[in-house]
C-alpha cells in the first residue's frame, strides 16, 4: 500500500491538477440519474482533487471525498469548498453511523487486486442506506493500455510499479456488483488531456445500480 500512497502523492505533487478543472463525462451522467433519485448525499471514494465531487456539491448535494493523498486533499479543499474531504483508504472505509443515499466512483475500483476490490465494495455497501444507489466506473478492456505490463491476476496489469490495473468486461462488472441489482451498464468515451502525454481517448464501463434489500 505505501508504494500505491506514493505513486499518487508524487502525481498530484507534480502535476496537480492532472486532468483539467472539469467534471469528467461519468459524472455529469450520474448527476442526471441522481436527480431524478431525489438524492441528497453523495460519498465520492477516490474523489482526488476534487474536480467530480465540485459538480455535485454545487449542485446542491451533501458530498463528502475519501482520498488517500494528501496532496490531491489540499488542492480538493481548495478547489471544491463546499465539499468535506477525508484523508483515507477506501479500503479502510468504516461506518461512523452516517449511510449515504449514493455512492460514485470514478476510476479507483480498477487500481485494486481482487480480494481488494471485494473488500472495497463490501465497505461500500455498508455504507449505504437501504436502497441506495451506486455508480462507478472503471477501465474497461477495451482500454488502448489492456495487456501492458506484467499480468499479476486475470485481466489484471502492472506496467507501473504499484499500480496494478484491472480490466473489466460487462459481465465482470456486474459479477463485482453482486449485492446490488443493475440498473444500467454502458461504455463511456471519456477524453482527457494528460500534459506531455497530449489528449487521448479513454474506453471506461460504467454501472448504475441499487442496493439489494
Amino acid at each position: 500500500m505505501s508504494n500505491f500512497i506514493n505513486y499518487w502523492e508524487k502525481r498530484y505533487g507534480n502535476e496537480g491538477k492532472i486532468w483539467g478543472d472539469q467534471p469528467s463525462k461519468s459524472a455529469k451522467i450520474a448527476l442526471k440519474y441522481f436527480k431524478s433519485r431525489e438524492i441528497k448525499s453523495i460519498l465520492v471514494p477516490g474523489a482526488g482533487y476534487g474536480r467530480n465531487t465540485k459538480l455535485f456539491s454545487e449542485n446542491g448535494y451533501i458530498v463528502v471525498g475519501i482520498e488517500i493523498s494528501s496532496k490531491a486533499i489540499q488542492i480538493a479543499r481548495k478547489f471544491d469548498k463546499k465539499s468535506k474531504f477525508i484523508e483515507l483508504s477506501v479500503l479502510d472505509l468504516e461506518s461512523s453511523g452516517i449511510l449515504y443515499e449514493a455512492i460514485y466512483c470514478f476510476n479507483t475500483l480498477h487500481l485494486f487486486l481482487e480480494k481488494q476490490r471485494e473488500k472495497f465494495l463490501n465497505n461500500c455497501f455498508r455504507l449505504l442506506k437501504d436502497r441506495g444507489y451506486v455508480f462507478f466506473v472503471v477501465f474497461g478492456k477495451e482500454e488502448k493500455s489492456f495487456g501492458r505490463g506484467s499480468q499479476i491476476e486475470k485481466n489484471t496489469f502492472e506496467s507501473k510499479p504499484g499500480r496494478p490495473t484491472h480490466y473489466f468486461t460487462e459481465k465482470d462488472l456486474i459479477a463485482h456488483f453482486k449485492d446490488f441489482t443493475a440498473i444500467e451498464t454502458g461504455i463511456i468515451v471519456d477524453r482527457e488531456n494528460h500534459g506531455e502525454v497530449g489528449i487521448h481517448d479513454h474506453i471506461l464501463r460504467y454501472i448504475f445500480a441499487q442496493k439489494k434489500k
